[in-house]
């Protein structure tokens, strides 16, 4: 799973046309780590069919406050510039899975 850690990066997946996800979160945030393994297992699972981000809140204040991001784990289902979807908070993952999936469809 690709850490995003600039703009550049950020904007070349929205560029890229491909649906992507990305998940915010911050190295303190306890539901965060939580989170982290099964955001990590969907990512190797949907691998060449979505791509799955995660975004550090406290390296990449900007691309936060761009997407509003208030609490976490924020995830955000995009596809190009188009927000498709969001979920705030700690997710099963069975709902992740029906979200990508949705995405992807």
């Amino acid at each position: 799973m690709q850490a995003i850690t600039s703009n550049k990066q950020f904007n070349d997946l929205v560029v890229g046309g491909k649906p992507f996800v990305v998940d915010f979160y911050a190295d303190w945030c306890g539901p965060c780590q939580a989170l982290l393994p099964t955001v990590e297992k969907l990512a190797e699972e949907f691998a060449g069919k979505v791509d799955i981000v995660k975004v550090n809140i406290d390296e990449q204040r900007g691309l936060a406050d761009k997407f509003g991001v208030r609490s976490i784990p924020a995830l955000f289902f995009l596809e190009g510039d188009q927000l498709k979807d969001s979920l705030k908070g700690m997710a099963s993952e069975y709902e992740l899975r029906k979200r990508i999936s949705k995405l992807i469809a």
